[in-house]
């Protein structure tokens, strides 16, 4: 039997950074995966979604170009084998980066799938392998419901998304969170007939229910979407896969399936290790350390764990777990603010507490609002949509959270998880520069409404010489 200090199971962001941490301190470990190898980021997720997003967009800019004076978008068009092509081609790119730095710790690295055996030993390749400190860093799967199983050849996930060869002529987008709304409009705007299928108007993962409407009302312009959920009811004669919604029958060739992702952890029988496992079938663990609560030797970082599935998170996590597993006990780490952006065009972001953890949790909050229909710089840019709310505490006026609909929202968000994250109260934030003409002069219009419904206004926004802050 085979022993080392650490055994980690699993080579996608969080394992490959969790490996990092470890290696700081020590050379004995194993990191194992059974493929394929890439991180999810780079081979089916963030990477390739946004490769044919910016195609997307690029191409659907040629509406505005005849109101430019720039002539003959009309002619433009689309070649989707290209299109796929040119996907493929920068994701392979993007894996190959990840790929490259294992050729220094090749010698570390054991290609199969780990099942534990106990608390402190997992099997592998029927090899038996004895570890101190376990992370399991086994990432996630897409979910396909049981009863769609029959028409699986219909049926496609992000995971299989871009092998496809070239775009079909129309398709259902099952779930229209993050993933499901970034590649459902990306189709369309490349031309392909999309029906998009969510159940309630929590797109990109709204919860306000003021943007939850504006999106909705903005979307449907633009695409086919249901809202009270539909059911794939069969296949027709010429082969097409048929969806019910709204009492009517729609075909389409594909659909893609973007209900959600669940761990596969089930895959590694940590049962076995002697841990509780919750109805989601996961074990607890602390995330301030990433340790399992009833086997604190064994972490449990990135999307394995399902709480904040986002690549920066898994990153962070595969640190907490990998410096966690180097030491004699656990330290606790402060997570960063919470910070969702979805590269729908514009963009949706949540960052900080969103609208309904502020309203469960009974917290007496004022909100900023701005319209960027009207907003200068979105005039320019000919993107008059979105709205952003900003959400103030009432009696520290400290910025909590905010959720957007926006230009360049995507920025917007990084600004405000930074004043979060600084404890900026909204005067603070209304003393930072703003350069003009800006989207984030919208952020300050927004600031301004805050400040005006907490009663902050004075007037000046600039700090006299003697109550400059001390920081």
């Amino acid at each position: 039997m085979k022993k080392v200090k650490v055994a980690i199971i699993g080579a996608g962001t969080s394992g490959l950074t969790a490996r990092r941490e470890v290696a700081r301190t020590t050379d004995d470990y194993v990191i194992i995966d059974d493929g394929p190898l890439g991180t999810t980021c780079a081979r089916v997720g963030c990477m390739p979604s946004k490769v044919l997003i910016q195609v997307a967009n690029d191409f659907y800019r040629r509406k505005s170009l005849d109101q430019e004076g720039i002539l003959g978008g009309d002619g433009l068009s689309i070649d989707t084998q290209l299109v796929m092509k040119h996907v493929r081609s920068l994701r392979d790119r993007f894996v190959r980066a990840v790929l490259s730095p294992m050729e220094d710790w090749q010698s570390k690295f054991i290609a199969g799938r780990a099942q534990f055996v106990d608390a402190h030993t997992v099997e592998v390749n029927g090899d038996q392998i004895q570890a101190d400190k376990i992370i399991v860093a086994t990432g996630s799967r897409p979910i396909i419901p049981d009863a769609w199983q029959d028409y699986r050849q219909h049926l496609i996930t992000t995971d299989q998304f871009f092998e496809l060869p070239e775009l079909p002529q129309s398709m259902a987008v099952f779930g229209l969170g993050v993933i499901g709304i970034e590649l459902g409009q990306a189709l369309h705007r490349l031309g392909v007939q999309v029906v998009g299928v969510t159940r309630g108007k929590r797109i990109g993962g709204l919860t306000d229910p003021v943007l939850q409407n504006y999106v909705a009302e903005k979307l449907t312009k633009e695409m086919c979407i249901n809202f009270e959920g539909a059911q794939i009811s069969g296949v027709s004669s010429s082969g097409l896969l048929q969806v019910l919604a709204n009492g009517e029958t729609v075909e389409v060739e594909k659909a893609l399936v973007s209900i959600g992702r669940r761990s596969n952890v089930d895959r590694v029988s940590i049962e076995k290790a002697g841990v509780q496992i919750n109805q989601d079938g996961l074990p607890s663990f602390d995330e301030n350390t990433m340790a399992l609560i009833d086997a604190p030797h064994i972490f449990f970082p990135g999307d394995t764990n399902g709480d904040r599935p986002i690549l920066h998170e898994a990153a962070d996590e595969g640190f907490i777990a990998g410096y966690n597993a180097s030491q004699q006990s656990p330290e606790c780490f402060k997570r960063r603010v919470a910070l969702g952006v979805t590269f729908c065009d514009p963009n949706i972001a949540v960052v900080g507490k969103n609208h309904k953890e502020l309203t469960e949790d009974g917290v007496d909050f004022v909100t900023g609002e701005v319209s960027f229909e009207g907003q200068g710089r979105s005039i320019v840019k000919l993107k008059e949509q979105g709205i952003l709310h900003v959400y103030a505490d009432r009696k520290t006026y400290k910025v909590l959270g905010a959720e957007l609909h926006a230009p360049d929202g995507e920025h917007l968000a990084h600004l405000l998880a930074w004043a979060i994250s600084t404890d900026l109260t909204v005067d603070e934030v209304l003393k930072m520069p703003f350069y003009h003409p800006v989207i984030e002069e919208g952020l300050r219009t927004a600031m301004r409404d805050a400040a005006d419904k907490l009663g902050l206004r004075s007037g000046a926004e600039l700090y006299r010489c003697q109550d400059l802050p001390i920081r």
